[in-house]
């Protein structure tokens, strides 16, 4: 019922929600690590076309202590450790 109440008392919290923008700064705590994994089309508007994630991540800037970007963040580790265990997998 009061999902900011429950995002504010994480020293880690890891966004995969799915919708844009959600994650807001009212809701994470200060200094928190912030570990955004979605990724969205913005449908409208002058940024129509751009990827963000779940987080308002110009938003957080000043609130998380830590912060991944979308595009940029989590997706590169994604790749790495995929082709890391192909690579072991044909060994």
């Amino acid at each position: 019922p009061n999902l900011a109440a429950i995002t504010r008392q994480a020293d880690v919290l890891v966004a995969a929600v799915g919708r844009a923008k959600m994650i807001t700064a009212a809701m994470v705590k200060p200094g928190a690590a912030v570990i955004d994994v979605g990724i969205n089309r913005i449908a409208e508007g002058p940024l129509a076309g751009k990827l963000c994630g779940d987080v308002d991540y110009t938003a957080l800037l000043g609130t998380a202590g830590w912060i991944t970007p979308v595009p940029g963040g989590v997706g590169p580790m994604t790749i790495a450790m995929l082709i890391e265990n192909t690579v072991k997998a044909a060994q």
